[in-house]
């Protein structure tokens, strides 16, 4: 019988009240020269890593930079990151993410709002650690963080709907995070290794390995996530790191070369947004690589349809796949389906809350009151992980923060077994002639069409009936389609406030660098 909850598990945990450096710290000393992150034929283990990051954190000290102090790492994935992100939570620095392919103006901007006091790219790393006191320091300087108020990240939101905001994320905030992923994933519990200073966070994997068959310390993934962005930093550096895996870096999306990396490497886990999954499964060598090591898919950033995971499925029937749901207000993540082998999934649902973690579906248009099961209303999330506030910005703060529940801006529904289904983002959805219209809704049967690799709909402004449904397609390669028969075998299936008045072909729709649709984009063009 497939469960809801991973087995052997509590539904609260104990969470260490440590600063993010404290991850680290533990994993260096359990693995030690076990390789952390490779990229090329280059390698970093977890002990270097270690020794790396505290010659980091004396190079930020010699400037003055401590506690509270807001530095930019504007750079791709790359070795560097791990050393500047753990080497500045270890100086009691605030990581402020920067993607490196923002527009210079766009980039000072969010520097400016964020107050930071030193920007990095990936030359300026090994420098800093080669100088000074810090090159001869392997032991972390003495910094006084209380992880319940200092800030760890400063996170700017992708902005697919609007302007970016900052999100004030406590060192609490990141490790509470990242330890319910790690143990939620994992099947195991938190734990101090006592071995400080400083004290390192443990995982203790209480979880059988018939329903957890990766263990600690021998996991191997292929990181394309980008650690400018929340999924990319807790899922795809922080959770590898803790669980003692071997994170192998590709600095772009070359899906051939990634699936043979995932053959020769024997890759346990696979993770990143439903454009990655997408890009493979349209790769012919996805079905001549033997992939039998993969034991879990994660997915996150957007929904995934759900030809997808079943395409998956069929090539990977050993992979447990767990589409989970967050965003950066939230640190990264909210929900998942239990990740264990028996776990009941279901397809098309983002799973149910992780520990501590409460979710609660509420009207639209406002208030706190409960919606009963299989209603569709504006998701709320309760927990540790959730946000302090956006910085600088009281006003936006107030209208999301009501008695710790952060209202998501997103319309789901819960089902009988608490299970969480995304209907769409409420900025997203369209009101026709007074009734709410779902893109999300328009955009899987689109996709569901034969011929069709993506789709997205946005509303038009209309003086009459409000929004009017516009769809933007992208053929796949070779084939021909009609628009007007396209549009027409769609609104067959819906109700009439809910059909298509345009539709466009383009060669392509614009994508964030967390694999988000940028609709506001789309709307643009629209005039």
């Amino acid at each position: 019988m497939a469960l809801t909850w991973p087995p052997g598990l509590p539904t609260s945990l104990d969470y260490p009240d440590v600063p993010v450096g404290a991850l680290l710290a533990g994993s260096a000393r359990r693995f030690g020269d076990r390789i952390a992150f490779r990229r090329g034929d280059d390698e970093l283990s977890f002990a270097e890593l270690w020794r790396r990051s505290c010659r980091f954190a004396h190079a930020l000290a010699d400037r003055d930079i401590g506690v509270g102090s807001p530095v930019a790492l504007r750079m791709s994935n790359c070795l560097a990151y791990p050393v500047a992100y753990y080497g500045l939570h270890l100086a009691g620095a605030v990581f402020v993410p920067v993607n490196p392919l923002l527009p210079e103006r766009e980039a000072a901007a969010l520097m400016a709002d964020a107050g930071t006091v030193l920007t990095l790219t990936e030359a300026d790393v090994p420098a800093m650690c080669a100088v000074g006191s810090a090159a001869g320091s392997d032991v972390a300087p003495p910094v006084d963080i209380d992880p319940g108020r200092d800030l760890a990240h400063l996170a700017y939101t992708g902005g697919t709907t609007g302007r970016s905001k900052g999100v004030r994320l406590t060192h609490r905030n990141v490790v509470v995070n990242t330890v319910q992923h790690g143990c939620w994933h994992h099947g195991a519990l938190p734990a101090l290794d006592g071995d400080g200073p400083p004290v390192g966070v443990v995982l203790d994997q209480v979880g059988s390995p018939r329903e957890w068959p990766t263990r600690l310390g021998t996991g191997i993934f292929i990181n394309l996530m980008p650690w400018f962005h929340a999924m990319g930093t807790i899922a795809g550096m922080n959770v590898p790191l803790l669980a003692g895996m071997t994170t192998v870096l590709h600095d772009r999306f070359d899906p051939v070369a990634y699936l043979a990396d995932a053959e020769r490497f024997r890759v346990t886990y696979l993770a990143g947004a439903p454009a990655l999954y997408a890009g493979l499964l349209a790769c012919p060598d996805i079905r001549t690589r033997d992939l039998s090591s993969v034991r879990a898919i994660g997915s996150g950033g957007a929904p995934m349809p759900v030809d997808m995971i079943e395409a998956l499925r069929e090539l990977m029937p050993d992979a447990v796949i767990c589409e989970g749901y967050g965003l950066t207000e939230v640190t990264m993540g909210a929900t998942n389906p239990p990740a264990n082998a028996s776990g009941l999934a279901k397809p098309g649902s983002v799973g149910v809350p992780m520990f501590d973690t409460e979710i609660r579906i509420v009207p639209a248009d406002g208030g706190l009151d409960p919606l009963p099961a299989g209603e569709s209303g504006e998701i709320c999330v309760h927990g540790p992980q959730v946000m302090s506030g956006y910085h600088n910005n009281p006003a936006a703060t107030a209208e999301v923060l009501t008695g710790g529940w952060l209202r998501t801006g997103d319309i789901g529904v819960l089902d009988t077994d608490g299970y969480l289904s995304i209907v769409d983002r409420k900025k997203d959805m369209l009101i026709y002639k007074g009734y709410n219209v779902y893109p999300r809704e328009l955009e899987a049967l689109l996709t569901a069409e034969s011929g069709i690799a993506a789709a997205a709909v946005v509303g038009r402004p209309d003086h009459d009936v409000g929004e009017l449904p516009v769809a933007f397609v992208v053929p796949k390669s070779g084939h021909q389609l009609d628009a007007d028969e396209l549009m027409a075998a769609v609104n067959d299936q819906v109700a009439p406030h809910q059909k298509l008045r345009e539709l466009r072909f383009v060669a392509r729709l614009p994508i964030s660098a967390a694999g988000k649709i940028l609709k506001r984009e789309l709307r643009d063009q629209l005039g």
